[in-house]
């Protein structure tokens, strides 16, 4: 038996989908794109969604319409994947690098107040796993401070806080929707939010700087004209990627309550072993991207697991400690003790319970193996 850590689920209807824009023969931005943009726009109740073709595009461009300069701060948590960080480096400004809470794995007020500074400009809230951070604190701070925020919830499509879909509130939320996420485009991300301004920039930084008023040549009207205004990239989603999105938000609401059932079952189980600690979490309003838990002798269970067929991982290895971004004033001792004991176990959409079950019962085996040694070695003993 192999159990990936993670998969997508595609099939026909996404086929189906990209074939209509093969045979339309417009594979760039288009119909789709848009299409997908005003779903999203429905889902969260926002006034503007800019899709983009990656989620940390999604964070470099948002970070890039807050005019960010040499010597800014923007604090970000540790314990998250690059593309969180890549994007501030991106930008000339300095990431400083924030603790998280042992028992949810997320930056909390508390922590993130400590690391700010009069050069501090945002805070990048990562909301890991699917679980939200303490948003209504996190927001009040920033007012107190004047911060802007960038929600990076590539791991909390389909998440809710307070009766709200993590998306629907706050400043700038980033989301990504690559192969292995709740919902995927294949590759792809998207920028929401409300505010007309910084909503306008956007827009024209995801395709080279083009003025929106020029996309008339989407429509045929002059379309040989376009006006260059601003510095811009290259990071607009194209029609196929949006095709398979639009497939998948259909599915949003299936793909979510698979998941839901695989942690539950998890946690359930492996809440019983000595050697795991699970992070609890409210599956009725967690999406799961990712199950989380600590393990005892986390190195010898990956070992013993991918010997059994499956595959783990560690998520993530902190920034901190990452040559390029390391540093030697960061002391977080939550995160570090987190990396030497996080496992993230398989999950995905398609996964089935009796794939859980047997994830369960070689952790079980594995755990319960190292007492019968140990117990063997005691009565052995003079």
């Amino acid at each position: 038996m192999k159990i990936s850590q993670s998969k997508p689920s595609i099939g026909r209807e996404e086929l189906s989908s990209v074939n209509k824009v093969f045979q339309s023969g417009w594979l760039g931005m288009g119909k789709q794109v848009f299409e997908f943009e005003n779903l999203l726009k429905k889902l969260f109740k926002r006034k503007y969604v800019i899709a983009v073709n990656s989620g940390t595009n999604a964070i470099h461009i948002a970070l890039d319409s807050i005019w960010l300069r040499k010597n800014d701060e923007v604090i970000v948590p540790s314990l998250t994947f690059a593309g969180s960080v890549q994007p501030i480096i991106l930008c000339g400004a300095k990431p400083v690098f924030c603790d998280v809470d042992k028992d949810t794995l997320n930056m909390s007020e508390e922590l993130i107040r400590r690391k700010v500074t009069r050069k501090t400009k945002a805070i990048i809230v990562v909301h890991y796993g699917g679980l939200p951070c303490d948003m209504d604190r996190i927001l009040k701070l920033a007012k107190e401070k004047h911060l802007r925020i960038i929600e990076d919830a590539a791991h909390a499509f389909g998440s809710i806080y307070k009766e709200k879909l993590v998306g629907s509130f706050g400043d700038i939320t980033c989301f990504s929707f690559d192969p292995i996420k709740n919902i995927t485009c294949g590759e792809g991300g998207a920028v929401i939010l409300d505010d007309k301004k910084t909503a306008d920039l956007i827009i024209k930084k995801r395709i080279l700087g083009i003025d929106k008023d020029t996309w008339n040549r989407y429509k045929h009207k002059r379309s040989w004209f376009y006006s260059v205004k601003e510095r811009g990239y290259r990071y607009h989603m194209s029609n196929i990627n949006a095709a398979i999105g639009l497939v998948q938000l259909k599915k949003m609401d299936f793909f979510i309550s698979q998941r839901q059932k695989i942690a539950t079952r998890y946690d359930n189980a492996l809440r019983k072993i000595n050697g795991i600690q699970i992070i609890e979490r409210d599956y009725r309003k967690v999406a799961p991207f990712n199950y989380t838990v600590m393990a005892e002798k986390r190195n010898n269970l990956m070992e013993f697991l991918q010997n059994s067929g499956i595959t783990t991982g560690i998520n993530y290895i902190p920034n901190h400690l990452q040559p390029l971004f390391k540093s030697k004033a960061a002391k977080l001792p939550n995160t570090e003790y987190l990396y030497r004991h996080i496992i993230s176990l398989p999950i995905y959409s398609g996964m089935k319970i009796k794939d859980a079950d047997y994830v369960i019962s070689r952790i079980k085996e594995f755990y319960n193996r190292k007492k019968v040694t140990k117990k063997v070695i005691e009565q052995n003993m003079p």
